[in-house]
């Protein structure tokens, strides 16, 4: 009996983080790079102003994720009425970002691969 309840208690908790996780909405690099040739979009580095030397993306808005006051930033320099484009890196600090702003309302898109793979994708 008692091996049953683990069973069913570790499953619920899978079935809980995986849901939490189909809530984040992504974008590929390449809708991404459509987008910025059609419209001006709400497109935020949440990288480290470090990690700045090796590029960005053009008309990017900068929000250190790692500043105590990153949430109060967004949030002062966003519109909530308009999606927000999140990238960093590779994905996951920018994933963490998007949970942060949905929970503040805001339509928010997680660019998958990063800058890592706009960089790859787009050499110049």
């Amino acid at each position: 009996m008692m091996k049953q309840l683990l069973i069913l208690f570790f499953s619920s908790l899978l079935f809980i983080n995986c849901g939490k996780a189909q809530g984040i909405k992504t974008i590929t690099t390449q809708k991404l790079k459509e987008l910025l040739s059609k419209d001006k979009i709400q497109l935020v580095d949440v990288r480290t102003p470090s990690e700045l030397r090796y590029g960005f993306i053009e008309s990017s808005l900068f929000i250190n994720y790692f500043d105590k006051d990153f949430t109060e930033k967004a949030v002062s320099k966003l519109d909530k009425n308009k999606p927000v484009y999140l990238y960093c890196r590779s994905g996951n600090r920018s994933g963490k970002a998007t949970k942060i702003l949905q929970e503040k309302g805001y339509e928010v898109y997680n660019v998958l691969g990063g800058y890592n793979k706009w960089k790859k994708e787009n050499k110049q």
